[in-house]
């Protein structure tokens, strides 16, 4: 409407009925002058309503009688042009609605009168067809002329005209019942829903109907009464009718509008009083006809059987049952048994052929068949209407059969519609065969007694397509192609079956799920149908007894039927899918049947199955052993034996066994049937085609091998149906397949053949289709299945755990109700057997064992929970002796556990998972397993760190709960390292796990295990509780030190070649000693950090003092352990633990109390040694942990004293260590195990920083031991092979770090003497004499026990040698030493008393005596210069003690010193120079200068005998004494005139001085002396 209203096109319809009108003026002026008159009234008429209205169309509806009047007059005229004008103009002005009801009256009375003239026949149709589809005006009387006019155009002699009003007609019937279902839409709301008035067939309206209504009524009325060839009441004028085309009408209404005649009870009436007797009537000459009987002597010619009005009724009839059966129940039973009787064998092919077509169309309905069983078969007096029509489809069937085609002579099957050729000569030669392409082919057919019908391709399955039905267009019967009727009648068994099952199948499943016994209703299925009536009563409601009713009711009354045609068919059958399809029908309903437990008939056709399983010519009656030769049909077996068993009463299987006779229960028939077929197990336990098995007895044709797949198949489908077996039931069938396996095992032994693993695969099978109750047949199951993985034969071993695998993973991901996850026990049920296989030592059961796992772990990983102990010890059971691949495999499952499953898995696992990668650590067959499997290790430490608490929380929960069972239990809870907490325990689970990977006998594993060990403890340490380092340190670091210890002294000297392959090792390693010396270096070194780290922890426990021992011990022996690498490692963990000073004391507290875990840094100490000068800084939180490991109570800390013991403790090992290390060797060869410079520089390096916790107790023994060691460690040779790396050149005055090392060590002695007590002062001698034994070194070697030493110069490389060191500038070094040392003791009380002085006098005589055979010149000039720096200074303090007798012994010595010096029996090399003898001389004459000023002058407090001494001396220099040798004489000249000069001056002033003793004037004696030793001074 909104496009016809809006303004634009009223305009344009404007314009366009003035165009109109003007043109019909223009046209009629001359002939028709009132025409003309009439148009331009009509056109000022439309102007004036156009200027007047504002609702323009309203308007012109209004006066459409008169717009329309000169458009009606116009064809009035005849005029072809102007009536085409004329009728266009009106359908434009209808197209608009804009006609009312008079008008269109007018209108349909002026299309009559062109009608009746035969004009413009086309244009009336289309004219009427767009009045009565545009609006509702047409009714009544005016409608039924309308419909008339299209009928009688109908029956004009042009066939387009025909056809056309054909169209139109059905078009305009359709129009009129979609306007009553529009009013009924309209008027759906309305209470006043009129009553329905019973009438008579005489009524010629319903004045209850509303208008539409009435109109279709009367529609309706007139054809039924059109196609029964009586007068209509309404269509008034009409002169002819077909009964094919009423028929064709009056299906269509009732298809396509059923809910008219549903609503309106007149309708309803118009059905029951006037469509079916009609059509009752009109099939009649089709119920008299019979064929073959005479027909030409028959008057009437409307008995023969009409082949248009038959296919129409039957039609109609279709609609009438689908559509109305609600309605019309008696009448639906007349044409049912009526759509019965054209199936007889008497009635012609045509008319079975759509008879059985109809019914196929019914067969696809099953709710309608169900209402057939339910009015008529479950009524007691009524005809059994589905049952015959089973009957009648099965008897249809067997006619077929058995009555040759009537009119239809050829029987060839070229009709088939097939791309057939025409090689006639084929077809009749074999029928069934066609010549195509020179091959020939083989059609699909049933064939029996000799008839051969084609199965042609009529249908889809499902559906009901039919060909003849849908013949509108023909007249004459059609010729019905061979095996039509019968390919139709055998789709409508298939189709009623599928449709019947599906349907109960469905209502059934509906019943059992809303029913709240389920039990129960699972117990019905199996009992039989008197036992059900009554459970039924008891249990289900009152519509499921109904439904069951029926359900049984429909079976029972249709498996006679079915089974009669079925079992013909099958036994036809040539073609394999029709077979198929056959079989499964009769499974389908045997299955039915079953599951509504009518026994009978399931029994029945489980008969039928097996029967057409038999070879042919086997009667069923035969149930003892019978042999009879095969046949040689398509599917046959040639050549053997047959046996027929007899069935079971329980199962009513009858089965057939080919080969030799054999006297087995019915399992075993098929056992030995699959075996004969070569069938071999697939996924799943379903058996599949193999290879052809090879053997005498065995010959399979072709065509056995192709239906292979079907023996199958079925076989998997027998034992899928043990799913509806009760649980007894079931467990008698388990029973059997195991006894038939335990057969087959005792087979197995002994051959090499292949065995029969039919059981084990139809156990896999049951088991599978099972599994929602398989809690009651797991244990029998799974534990045969064991026994089979344990049988030597390994193909039926691989079966045994491929089943047992496959119900395992089937069992886990099974939706269980309730879910495994509330059902642990089931989940734990499962798994066991999967756990039982690491019993079985054949790897290839486990690794299908481990592939389980692994498959279990990437689907069910996350819902493992408790099963979890039971998969992780699956692959903690694999041993190093079970190959790689076997480890590699479960180790990958390990893998994916602990990066993917840590945190789903109870943390009560944690610790299997711990225990089984530290398993694989120790398995020797492939090192990166274990080396990867310690990566585990930490990634699992860390995930303990990460989620500390949840894990802590957890496990504390669950030892409550074993707590408490164990008291109950009156027992003791019994878990490794009790009583630490579960959390604890992990943890030292952990670090034990790892402390065994650390004595592997592999190096590289016990490396990354020690690294990996010690990383942990300093990593996630602080989670510990406190109490719990004390089994850290006593059962985890200490045993480990102990094993490591043992091993490396026990380890094996002998060189190995090669680490496996190609590896060449490092000399440095190989030897299995060498390699061990690295763990033990790794093990104490890592001990000693966390002894360092974690002191503030370890030494609150009581009995920290006993584990430093411990440690120290351990110390101690790896540095006497005579591996140099060894040794000096544990010096440098020595040196570690030395840098841990005391814990924080009281005073130096933070604020923050303990228990609060604050990180607050602290300075703990700093050590002032020249080499460990730096200052520690502690980064662990003082109160880290510190609230949680005793409770509310601080750790104790320790006090001084025993602070000091500990302290004392290390000094007493380093003296061990430096005293037997430093001892020289008893006997000397070339095993003798000399201690290197390093380590002997590291040990002496220690002493400073130990000495600044001791120095308080430091006695004057710990100082003679000190010593001795210090002595003993610079007289330690080289080996020539280090010499080069650790020895400067020899003419180098450099220091080794040993002697520099030595040197430190006294200097912090004698600076901690300086600022020390009284007491420790008098250990200055002891270091003089220690120093002084050093300067000795420089003239005299020191001598290392009997080893025998070369000079540096004359040894030689990469010989066993050892090499003197170059002492020289040690001593030297020592000397600078001492003579700074005596400069500031000089005047010390102890350094008086001990004879200091005397003793450096004594030692620098030895050098300044050899003078020039020193080994080095610097030696004996540096022994004059330190002389006169320490005369210089030990003199005056020599003359200030001069009476106390002190330095009586000193006096002496000096003079001898003197002596030697001056007059030295070494002469001077050759090579020196006159100005060095010249340098040299200035020397001695300083010695002489030094007596003159430091001795001469105080000869009153000098002993006389050294004045003696001394005089003597200087009287003998003065001597110049002149060489016979000129050369000679001029040396001596140059040498000594100097020197000559000096002591001869002196002597003479000393023997003036003694003269001038004895003067009065001791003043001028005094300044005599002086001026005459000034002048000595000027002559000199």
């Amino acid at each position: 409407m909104s496009g016809t209203s809006s303004p634009e096109a009223v305009k344009k319809l404007l314009e366009n009925m003035q165009g109109d009108l003007r043109g019909l003026s223009l046209e009629c002026r001359k002939k028709f002058p009132p025409v003309k008159e009439a148009a331009e009234s009509g056109i000022i008429k439309v102007k004036t309503i156009a200027a007047r209205n504002s609702d323009i169309l309203a308007a012109l509806k209004e006066n459409s009688s008169e717009v329309v009047q000169p458009f009606l007059m116009g064809c009035g005229t005849k005029e072809p042009k102007i009536t085409q004008l004329c009728l266009a103009a009106i359908q434009r002005l209808m197209s608009h609605e804009v006609v009312s009801e008079a008008a269109a009256g007018n209108i349909i009375n002026m299309l009559w009168q062109l009608m009746e003239n035969s004009l413009e026949e086309l244009k009336l149709l289309q004219t009427v067809l767009v009045l009565l589809t545009t609006n509702t005006v047409v009714h009544d009387e005016a409608l039924s002329k309308a419909i008339v006019l299209c009928f009688r155009l109908h029956f004009t002699k042009d066939n387009i005209t025909n056809n056309t009003a054909a169209a139109t007609v059905r078009q305009v019937v359709t129009v009129v019942f979609e306007r009553v279902v529009a009013e009924d839409e309209r008027y759906k709301d309305a209470t006043d829903q009129p009553v329905a008035v019973q009438g008579n067939s005489n009524r010629r309206s319903v004045s209850t109907l509303k208008p539409c209504a009435k109109d279709a009524y009367m529609l309706f009325q007139d054809l039924c009464q059109l196609v029964n060839a009586d007068a209509p009441y309404w269509l008034v004028g009409m002169t002819e009718m077909t009964r094919t085309f009423g028929l064709e009408l009056l299906e269509s209404v009732l298809n396509d509008f059923p809910q008219v005649f549903l609503q309106h009870q007149e309708f309803s009436f118009l059905l029951k009083e006037r469509v079916c007797p009609l059509v009752i009537k009109l099939f009649s000459p089709n119920i008299k006809f019979r064929q073959g009987s005479s027909t030409s002597s028959s008057p009437a010619p409307v008995e023969k059987p009409y082949f248009p009005i038959c296919m129409r009724l039957l039609r109609v009839v279709s609609v009438l049952i689908k559509q109305f059966y609600s309605l019309l129940v008696t009448e639906c039973e007349i044409f049912l048994s009526l759509l019965v009787k054209f199936l007889d064998a008497d009635k012609p092919q045509w008319l079975r052929a759509v008879a059985v077509e109809s019914i196929h169309r019914l067969c696809v309905q099953p709710q309608l068949l169900r209402c057939f069983c339910q009015s008529y078969d479950m009524k007691q007096h009524s005809t059994k209407v589905f049952r015959d029509i089973v009957n009648a489809l099965g008897s249809f069937i067997q006619s077929l059969f058995l009555v040759p085609s009537a009119g239809n002579t050829s029987a060839t099957p070229n009709q088939t519609g097939s791309n057939a050729s025409g090689n006639t000569g084929a077809a009749q030669t074999s029928p069934g065969v066609l010549g195509m392409g020179g091959g020939a082919t083989v059609l699909p057919a049933f064939e029996y007694r000799g008839t051969w019908i084609p199965i042609l391709n009529v249908t889809v399955q499902g559906s009901a397509k039919a060909t003849y039905l849908e013949m509108l267009d023909k007249v004459e019967p059609p010729t019905i192609p061979e095996g039509y009727a019968m390919s139709v009648a055998f789709h409508c068994l298939l189709d009623l079956v599928r449709g019947i099952t599906t349907m109960i199948e469905g209502e059934l499943g509906e019943a059992e799920t809303g029913s709240q016994t389920t039990a129960g209703t699972t117990s019905l299925l199996t009992q039989s149908s008197e036992q059900q009536d009554l459970q039924s009563v008891s249990d289900q409601s009152e519509k499921e007894l109904v439904s069951r009713a029926v359900w049984e009711e429909m079976v029972n009354a249709c498996w006679c039927g079915l089974l009669a045609a079925l079992s013909l068919l099958l036994d036809a059958s040539t073609d394999e899918a029709a077979t198929e399809n056959i079989l499964k029908a009769e499974l389908t309903m045997a299955a039915l049947c079953g599951r509504l437990g009518l026994v009978t008939s399931r029994d029945a056709f489980i008969t039928a199955i097996c029967k057409g399983s038999l070879p042919p010519h086997y009667a069923l009656t035969v149930l003892n052993s019978t042999t009879a030769a095969l046949s040689s049909k398509s599917y046959s077996i040639q050549g053997q034996n047959v046996q027929m068993i007899s069935p079971s009463s329980e199962s009513h299987q009858q089965v057939v066994a080919v080969g030799q006779p054999l006297a087995l229960q019915p399992q075993g028939t098929v056992m030995h049937l699959v075996w004969i077929l070569g069938l071999k197990p697939g996924v799943g336990g379903a058996l599949k085609p193999g290879r052809a098995v090879e053997g005498p007895s065995t010959v399979l044709t072709t065509a056995v091998m192709t239906d292979l797949p079907v023996i199958s198949n079925i076989l998997s489908r027998l034992f899928e149906s043990s799913q509806y077996l009760d649980d007894v039931s079931l467990h008698h069938l388990i029973n059997a397949l195991c006894s038939l396996s335990l057969e087959a095992m005792d087979m197995a032994y002994g051959n090499n053949k292949e065995p029969s693993l039919f059981a084990v695969a139809k156990l896999l099978e049951t088991g599978l289709v099972n599994m929602h109750r398989i809690e009651i047949l797991w244990r029998p199951l799974t534990g045969h299945l064991l026994e089979v993985c344990q049988h030597p034969n390994s193909r039926m071993r691989e079966w045994g755990a491929e089943a047992l695998t496959s119900l395992i993973k089937a069992g886990l991901t099974f939706s269980h109700d309730p879910p495994l996850s509330q059902n642990q026990r089931l989940q734990l049920l499962l798994l066991n057997p999967l756990k039982e296989l690491s019993n079985i030592s054949h790897p290839d059961i486990r690794i299908k064992q481990l592939e389980c796992v692994l498959q279990i772990l990437q689907s069910q990983g996350d819902s493992l929970g408790p099963g979890w102990p039971l998969v992780l010890g699956v692959m903690g059971a694999i041993r190093s002796d079970q190959g790689e691949s076997l480890i590699r495999t479960a180790f990958q499952c390990l893998q994916l556990v602990v990066t993917d499953f840590l945190p789903t898995m109870p943390c009560t696992c944690l610790q299997i998972v711990v225990e089984v990668a530290g398993s694989f650590g120790l398995h020797n067959q492939e090192l990166n397993i274990s080396l990867t499997s310690i990566g585990l290790l930490w990634n699992i430490s860390d995930y303990f760190f990460q989620r500390g608490e949840i894990i802590e929380k957890e496990l504390n929960k669950e030892e409550a709960v074993l707590q408490k069972q164990a008291e109950e239990k009156g027992v003791m809870l019994n878990r490794p390292f009790h009583p630490a907490s579960p959390f604890d325990c992990l943890w030292l689970c952990l670090y034990a796990k790892l402390g065994e990977l650390c004595v592997d006998p592999r190096p590289a594993v016990r490396k990354s295990a020690g690294q990996t060990l010690f990383s942990t403890i300093g990593a996630h340490g602080t989670l510990l509780q406190h109490s719990t380092w004390h089994t850290v340190v006593w059962k985890v670091l200490f045993h480990l030190l102990d094993r490591v210890r043992e091993s490396s002294t026990t380890a094996d000297k002998e060189k190995i070649e090669s680490g496996g392959g190609n590896i060449l090792i490092h000399h440095s390693r190989d030897t299995a000693e060498k390699q061990w010396a690295e763990t033990w270096v790794l093990t104490l070194a890592g001990v000693a950090r966390i002894f360092n780290t974690r002191r503030y922890l370890l030494q609150p426990l009581g009995d920290f003092s006993q584990a430093w021992d411990v440690l120290l011990d351990h110390i101690r022996s790896a540095a006497l352990s005579k591996n140099n690498e060894v040794s000096l490692a544990a010096l440098k963990s020595f040196q570690e633990i030395l840098q841990i000073v005391s814990p924080v004391r009281d005073s130096e507290k933070p604020d923050t109390p303990p228990a609060i875990n604050v990180s607050v840094p602290v300075v703990v100490g700093t050590t002032t040694a020249t080499s460990l000068g730096r200052s520690f800084m502690r980064t662990d939180s003082i109160g880290e942990r510190i609230g949680r490991y005793s409770g509310s109570e601080p750790p104790v800390i320790t006090d001084e004293i025993e602070d000091l013991n500990l302290w004392w403790a290390a000094w007493n090992s380093w003296y061990r260590i430096g005293s037997e290390s430093t001892r020289p060797p008893v006997t000397c060869d070339k095993l003798t195990f000399i201690p290197s410079q390093p380590f002997l520089t590291a040990l002496i390096q220690i002493f400073p920083a130990l000495y600044q916790h001791i120095k308080t107790g430091f006695s004057m023994d710990d100082l003679q031991k000190l010593g001795v060691i210090l002595h003993g460690a610079v007289s330690v040779p080289i080996s020539s092979d280090a010499s080069p790396f650790i020895l400067p050149s020899y003419t180098e005055a450099v220091l080794t770090s040993l002697q520099e090392a030595v040197l430190t060590a006294l200097d912090v002695l004698q600076k901690a003497i300086c600022v020390g007590s009284e007491s420790m002062q008098i250990m200055y001698p002891a270091i003089f004499d220690q120093l002084l034994a050093f300067v000795e070194f420089s003239c005299k070697p020191p001598q290392y026990g009997q080893l025998e030493t070369k000079h540096i110069a004359n040894a030689k490389y990469n010989q066993a040698e050892w090499v003197a060191l170059n002492y020289v500038p040690f001593a030297e070094r020592s000397l600078e030493v001492v003579v700074d040392l005596y400069q500031k003791t000089a005047c010390h009380k102890a350094v008086v008393t001990e004879k200091v002085l005397q003793n450096i006098i004594k030692t620098l005589r030895i050098p300044l005596s050899l003078k020039y055979s020193c080994p080095s010149e610097s030696t004996w000039k540096l022994a004059v210069s330190s002389l006169l720096r320490v005369l210089s200074i030990g003199l005056p303090v020599a003359r200030q003690h001069a009476s106390s007798g002190k330095f009586d012994s000193m006096w002496p010595e000096l003079a001898n010193t003197f002596e030697d010096f001056l007059f030295t029996k070494s002469t001077p090399p050759d090579n020196l120079s006159i100005q060095e003898f010249q340098k040299n001389e200035s020397i001695d004459v300083e010695v002489v200068q030094l007596i003159s000023t430091e001795i001469l002058p105080y000869a009153n407090f000098i002993p006389k005998e050294f004045v003696g001494q001394i005089m003597t001396m200087l009287n003998k220099g003065s001597i110049h004494s002149q060489s016979s040798s000129f050369t000679e004489a001029e040396i001596d000249i140059r040498m000594r005139e100097e020197f000559s000069k000096v002591t001869g001056c002196i002597a003479s002033l000393h023997r003036r001085r003694e003269i001038e003793w004895q003067m009065p004037s001791s003043t001028a004696t005094s300044n005599r002396n002086h001026i005459c030793f000034k002048s000595c001074q000027h002559s000199h």
